[in-house]
């Protein structure tokens, strides 16, 4: 397959992509040799291989999978160090949550070449970050973070992941023109540039510290019609004194405080009045400060560079383990990637939703089983609890309702016998009265 991929790009005139690093640990044990644990602290949680519960293709599906709940975990690969200076960068992976996570990340980093991996850790200085991070039901996002001059920025947009428990595909893409997108299962889900997504750069434009809105300046769109004046009648009083509260004979000012009238709902309270609104005859529209150019900003067209890049880690909190990180790939060139996706997350994703939802068939019935059996021996168990005496009245209860209920159906035979007795009885007097009327004609001829 791989040297069709390449046929096509030849024969398309589009020079070959540069694999910078890829990773599908399709040889058992040996991915132990290429990842490298850190040793910073005693506790980091261990990875093993495995391709989960359910999976399309157990070989090809088997990535890196955290094993240990409430844990750090740190590991990381190197490769031959490279600059992404005048060509794309993309970084690809794929993420399996199949533990349904709840609070944990599920990103790579991308470091220099400088880093001690036995001693990496969240403070190791990286170049980005990208992937999914979901903690509770407040933060599903896919982080998108960019170190500029020894500083991390984070994306300004907020680009939701996906938080179910299947295998997808994350793709960031970083063009030397400073733009970028992001992908998520082969789809485009966001995209601009690292200038206005970024907060790396001072803005080019400032509100001008000179300017200020002048005092006579008049931003109401309406205002209330001076014509229009409260009629006279007009009761805006909610509550008024109760006029038959009367003050106690014997309250004392001095002692007691001065006297207050209980209160009570005012019937003619006609709500708070207010006069009808005009167009404001004055209005200039909301005051816009003017800008000028930012004197400290400066243009940065390399913003998207970065030199020896060497170094790719999975640095991570997890409260419940058991993510499958898997079909690593940085390259240059996003068609590959792109066509790479398809071949790896493409080829199974089908037949491992299709296992899984198998699965769940069965976990359902078995626990329909369970609910059944539990009932039983419930039941069991509360016959098993009673006394002799509440069982031999459950039992004549039982015995009278089948009594009542036979006497019932001879009831309703008797009365269908009576029925078809009655129904005979009147075919009998029919015939008599024939027979009758049939001999009276002969005696009469």
């Amino acid at each position: 397959m791989k040297w069709l991929i390449v046929a096509a790009l030849v024969a398309a005139g589009r020079a070959e992509p540069v694999q910078y690093f890829k990773e599908q640990f399709e040889d058992g044990d040996e991915w132990q040799k290429r990842w490298i644990e850190s040793k910073h602290k005693s506790d980091y949680g261990k990875f093993q291989l495995s391709a989960g519960k359910f999976y399309g293709d157990e070989e090809k599906d088997k990535g890196l999978q955290t094993s240990q709940d409430v844990r750090y975990y740190a590991i990381s690969a190197r490769f031959e160090p490279f600059s992404n200076e005048g060509q794309t960068l993309v970084i690809q992976f794929t993420v399996k949550h199949e533990q349904n996570i709840d609070c944990g990340g599920g990103y790579i980093k991308l470091f220099p070449s400088d880093l001690n991996q036995e001693d990496m850790h969240s403070d190791s200085t990286y170049y980005i970050m990208f992937g999914p991070d979901i903690c509770g039901s407040g933060m599903k996002k896919v982080h998108v973070i960019f170190t500029y001059k020894e500083k991390n920025y984070l994306i300004n947009k907020d680009i939701r992941c996906k938080d179910d428990e299947y295998t997808h595909l994350y793709t960031l893409i970083l063009c030397p023109d400073n733009t970028y997108e992001i992908k998520i299962d082969n789809q485009k889900v966001e995209s601009g540039s690292l200038e206005e997504d970024w907060d790396m750069l001072p803005p080019k434009k400032i509100k001008d510290p000179d300017a200020k809105q002048p005092d006579d300046w008049d931003e109401r769109e309406q205002i209330d019609d001076p014509e229009d004046k409260k009629p006279e009648d007009w009761d805006d009083s909610e509550f008024i004194p109760d006029p038959e509260s009367k003050k106690p004979d014997d309250w004392d000012d001095e002692m007691d405080g001065e006297w207050e009238s209980a209160m009570i709902a005012n019937s003619n309270y006609k709500g708070e009045w207010n006069a009808k609104m005009i167009d404001n005859p004055n209005f200039k529209g909301p005051w816009i400060h003017p800008e000028l150019d930012n004197p400290e900003y400066i243009a940065e067209v390399n913003a998207y560079r970065f030199h020896n890049i060497s170094v790719i880690g999975l640095d991570l909190w997890q409260v419940k383990s058991g993510t499958i990180f898997d079909n690593f790939l940085i390259t240059n060139d996003e068609q590959f990637a792109e066509e790479f996706g398809n071949e790896t997350w493409g080829l199974t994703m089908d037949g491992e939703k299709k296992m899984k939802e198998k699965q769940d068939e069965e976990e359902n019935k078995k626990k329909e089983a369970e609910e059944k059996k539990t009932k039983a021996i419930d039941k069991v168990d509360k016959d098993e609890g009673k006394t002799t005496e509440e069982k031999n009245k459950e039992w004549k209860e039982e015995e009278q309702k089948q009594e009542d209920g036979k006497e019932k159906e001879h009831e309703e035979v008797a009365a269908e016998e009576k029925t078809n007795v009655e129904v005979d009885e009147e075919g009998t007097y029919e015939e008599a009265g024939e027979e009758g009327a049939e001999s009276k004609l002969k005696d009469e001829l």
